[in-house]
C-alpha cells in the first residue's frame, strides 16, 4: 500500500470515528521515562533527590498445546531523581523471564541516562527506549493487555544507546528526535559505524484525539514507519497502530496493525478487546499472525495493584494453526 493511501486511510478513520466526538479527555499518561515528566527539582539548598520505584508481574499461562506454566514475567527496580540546573537521572534494572528449562534468567540493565530539561524542551543521553510506537514507549504496567502487539514487538525499535531531544508545544504538538548506535541495549560499541535515526511527531488537534507518526532509518538497510491514533471518552478508549518496514528491495514489506477498545464498566474494572495482524511475507507465509484478545483488568490501591485475565486466540501461518492461551497476572507497582 503506497504511503499516500495509508495517510488517507488514517484521515478517514479519524473523520468517521473520532472527529464528531466532543468532551473527550486527553490521552492518558503512562509513557515510560524519559517520555514522562522529569522528577521535581530539589529544594533550594538541598542535595540531589532520589526516588526508588519498580514493579513485579507474577504470571500463570495455560496453552492448549502445553501445560500450565508459572513465570515471574517482570521484576524491575529503578532509582531516579533531580540534580541542579535542570539535570535529572534515571537507572533501572530487571530480572528477566528469558530463561529456559536449562538456563536461569538473568539481571539486565534497562535504563541509564542523564536528562537536561528547560521548560518544554529536554535532551537525554544514555540508554533508554527509542521514540517509536506509542504502545512501545508506554510502560508495560499501563498496557491494558498482558503483552504488546506482535507488530510492535517485531517492528518497533527498542532500547538503545544515544542522544534524543524532545519538545512539547502547549500539549498540542509533541516532537521527538534521536540518533542511536542501532545495536540494541547494553551494546556499548557501534560495530558497523552506521546509526539508527528515529523521529516521532504526535498531535492533539482537538484535545480529545491524539494522532502520531514515526520513522526509523537503519542507515541504508531499511526504514520503518508507523501511524497511530487514540481517542478516549468517559472511561472508553479506542486506539490503533499500523507499522511497516521497507527493506529497500523488490519484496513485500513487513507490516501489521492492531485495533484495541477498552471500557471501564466500574471505576476499578476494565474490559479489553483487541484484534491484531502481522505479516512478514518476504520471509515466509508461516510468519503471518492473526490474533484476538479479550480480557478483564481489576485495579486496586489507586491502580498500583492490577489483576489481569486474558484469553488469546492466535493463528500462526497461512492457512495456519489456531491456538488458545489463557493468561492470569498479578502486578504491583511501588
Amino acid at each position: 500500500m503506497p504511503p499516500a493511501v495509508r495517510w488517507l486511510c488514517l484521515a478517514r478513520f479519524l473523520v468517521l470515528v473520532g472527529w464528531p466526538v466532543t468532551g473527550l479527555s486527553a490521552q492518558a499518561a503512562g509513557y515510560s521515562a524519559p517520555y514522562s515528566p522529569p522528577p521535581a527539582p530539589p529544594a533550594p539548598g538541598s542535595g540531589p533527590t532520589v526516588k526508588v520505584g519498580g514493579y513485579i508481574q507474577a504470571r500463570e499461562t495455560w496453552r492448549d498445546d502445553s501445560k500450565l506454566t508459572a513465570t515471574l514475567n517482570r521484576a524491575r527496580i529503578s532509582a531516579e531523581g533531580s540534580l541542579v540546573a535542570g539535570f535529572s537521572y534515571r537507572i533501572m534494572a530487571e530480572y528477566e523471564s528469558g530463561g529456559t528449562a536449562s538456563t536461569a534468567a538473568s539481571v539486565s540493565l534497562r535504563d541509564a541516562y542523564i536528562r537536561w530539561t528547560r521548560g518544554d524542551f529536554s535532551v537525554a543521553a544514555g540508554q533508554y527506549k527509542t521514540p517509536f510506537s506509542p504502545e512501545y514507549i508506554t510502560s508495560i504496567t499501563m498496557i491494558e493487555t498482558a503483552d504488546r502487539s506482535t507488530v510492535v514487538d517485531s517492528l518497533a525499535t527498542k532500547r538503545d544507546i544515544g542522544v534524543m531531544a524532545q519538545y512539547s508545544y502547549r500539549g498540542y504538538v509533541l516532537l521527538y528526535g534521536g540518533i542511536f548506535n542501532g545495536e540494541g541495549q547494553n551494546r556499548i560499541v557501534n560495530v558497523d559505524s552506521s546509526s539508527l535515526v528515529v523521529g516521532r511527531v504526535a498531535l492533539r488537534p482537538l484535545g480529545p484525539i491524539t494522532v502520531g507518526t514515526n520513522v526509523a532509518a537503519y542507515g541504508g538497510d531499511s526504514t520503518r514507519y508507523g501511524l497511530d491514533a487514540d481517542i478516549e471518552y468517559r472511561g472508553a478508549a479506542l486506539k490503533a497502530e499500523y507499522l511497516w518496514q521497507d527493506h529497500h528491495v523488490d519484496a513485500p514489506v513487513d507490516q501489521g496493525w492492531y485495533v484495541q477498545g477498552t471500557y471501564r464498566v466500574l471505576p476499578w474494572v476494565q474490559l479489553v478487546l483487541k484484534q491484531e495482524k502481522f505479516e512478514r511475507d518476504a520471509l515466509s507465509l508461516s510468519r503471518r499472525v492473526l490474533a484476538t484478545t479479550g480480557g478483564v483488568n481489576a485495579y486496586f490501591a489507586a491502580d498500583r495493584i492490577r489483576l489481569l485475565v486474558n484469553y488469546v486466540s492466535r493463528r500462526i501461518g497461512d492457512p495456519g494453526v489456531r491456538r488458545s492461551t489463557v493468561i492470569t497476572q498479578a502486578q504491583v507497582r511501588f
